[in-house]
């Protein structure tokens, strides 16, 4: 059937017919080839998209993938002018898996398209070396003017492609877009001092640098130059030890600090006025809720918030020895041990940790540091403590008031301490909606279901109305794979993909 069907080879075009068919066809082959309309495709009463104005669906174009938004030629005559006309959006991830049929791709999509540009996205390597003249090519085409955005930071190790030693300077062109830029991702290279501190980026909300060597001062004056600023990304980047925050714009910071490089480690965080910042993200370093060695070994980062009114959101924090101090004015936290609670910080709702040990009293302290905590994000793979309650938290359970009304839980194993620490929410969190256990996939099944219903007591809830899921998915977004767009997401670490689950309440 496919070989008899003309419309679905079409179809099936890759980027590199698409972009070939992109170039001007003559009058007589634009007649002698044009596709058959879909039904409605030509504005027809069954297809209210076609009908839509072209500067709307170019707005679409550009936001579908590259391959997507190139293909949406073959769809009908309608739809064939639109994607050179739309603002191009060009990722090479969904692109060729050779670099050098990348190379071919990505110069013949710029030459095919008259521009302006939204997204243009490509691995660093092919700013450097013998492939540093294509790049700048690139840069210069006229299908990326007024661009939006610019990601130039991803390795692609799939091309087998070694990576620079040290990094490398950030070539001068892939700074014409300053005007326009509102997300800059940049990595993987080196930003001299007469480059970064001559940057201007009026428009710019979004920032990422990722393993960018740059000075403790340019890295100031480069956030200086960003007065729209909103979403700022930092990890793995080095070349100086303490970042000082002060932005009216700001609304998160999320960070990531890794080994020192040349005796530069970021050591110190200090935000001293972000009248607007509502996240705080502090981004682990490895899968799994133990940190790397070679972290621990380095030191971990101090962060003092002096001014931030507005902080709701906070997380991840870690146990061991690896962790961060948080400054609260007088209140200290060091990863998850409260070492001087002298003010509660009642602005935090949404809580995230990550326990090597499972520990109650840790989380409890985090509740008396954090009163008004609404969501607490969980991840725990080991046993813990016994987590026995009763008698120790008696008086607390009389005078303190939990306002949890959610609770994920990521390697729940239904063993003692596990049901020890749960049993305390099911029977104490009188506001309680919400709790969801991600477990083994050899446990999801009924007889654990069953047996746990038992255990966690779930007929004396404290909330009536609460549920209680179980499921083999994870149950929410790990910090270790955030990137700069996810950190304007109101609830950062909240799994936006539906996921199984086996509901008891």
């Amino acid at each position: 059937m496919e070989a008899s069907c003309p419309r679905s080879r079409k179809r099936k075009l890759g980027v590199k017919e698409a972009a070939a068919a992109a170039e001007k066809p003559s009058p007589k082959s634009a007649v002698e080839d044009q596709d058959p309309p879909l039904a409605g495709a030509d504005g027809g009463a069954n297809d209210r998209i076609s009908q839509l104005p072209d500067g709307v669906l170019g707005d679409v174009i550009s936001l579908l993938p590259t391959k997507d938004g190139a293909r949406t030629q073959i769809l009908a005559s309608r739809w064939r002018h639109l994607w050179r006309s739309a603002p191009l959006n060009l990722d090479h991830h969904q692109l060729c898996r050779d670099s050098k049929d990348l190379d071919a791709v990505v110069s013949r999509i710029l030459s095919a398209h008259p521009g302006p540009g939204r997204r243009f996205c490509a691995p660093v390597y092919h700013l450097f070396g013998d492939r540093a003249e294509t790049s700048d090519a690139w840069l210069r085409s006229p299908a990326l003017d007024n661009l939006y955005e610019l990601e130039l930071c991803s390795f692609d190790y799939r091309f087998g492609l070694p990576s620079p030693s040290e990094p490398q300077p950030m070539p001068a062109v892939a700074f014409r877009f300053s005007e326009t830029l509102r997300v800059a991702i940049i990595g993987r290279c080196h930003l001299p001092d007469s480059t970064a501190q001559g940057l201007y980026f009026p428009k710019l909300k979004k920032l990422g640098l990722e393993g960018v060597s740059i000075s403790e001062s340019s890295l100031h004056s480069m956030m200086a130059g960003c007065p729209a600023l909103e979403c700022l990304l930092i990890q793995h980047s080095f070349g100086f030890r303490c970042i000082r925050i002060n932005s009216i714009s700001l609304t998160s910071i999320g960070v990531k600090a890794l080994r020192p490089h040349n005796g530069h480690l970021f050591v110190e965080l200090i935000i001293e006025n972000a009248p607007c910042l509502e996240r705080f993200l502090q981004l682990s370093s490895n899968r799994g809720p133990r940190v790397i060695s070679s972290v621990r070994s380095s030191g971990s980062l101090h962060v003092s918030i002096i001014s931030a009114p507005k902080l709701n959101t906070l997380g991840c924090l870690f146990s061991g020895g690896c962790s961060a101090t948080l400054t609260f004015d007088l209140t200290v936290i060091k990863g998850l041990c409260v070492d001087s609670l002298k003010t509660a910080v009642c602005t935090v709702k949404i809580l995230a940790v990550d326990m090597c040990a499972l520990s109650l009293d840790a989380v409890i302290d985090m509740m008396m540091c954090f009163p008004c905590l609404e969501k607490l994000y969980i991840e725990s793979m080991g046993p813990g403590k016994t987590n026995f309650w009763r008698r120790k938290h008696r008086d607390l359970i009389r005078s303190f008031d939990i306002r949890l009304k959610k609770i994920v839980w990521r390697y729940y194993r239904g063993i003692k301490s596990h049901v020890a620490f749960a049993t305390f929410f099911v029977l104490n969190a009188r506001v309680l909606e919400l709790m969801t256990f991600q477990v083994h996939s050899k446990d999801y099944n009924e007889e654990f279901f069953t047996q746990q219903r038992k255990m966690l007591q779930l007929d004396s809830m404290a909330s009536r109305g609460a549920q209680l899921h179980f499921t083999p998915d994870a149950s929410h977004r790990c910090a270790r794979d955030f990137c700069v767009h996810d950190l304007d997401l109101a609830d950062p670490f909240e799994r936006k993909e539906s996921y199984e689950f086996h509901a008891l309440s």
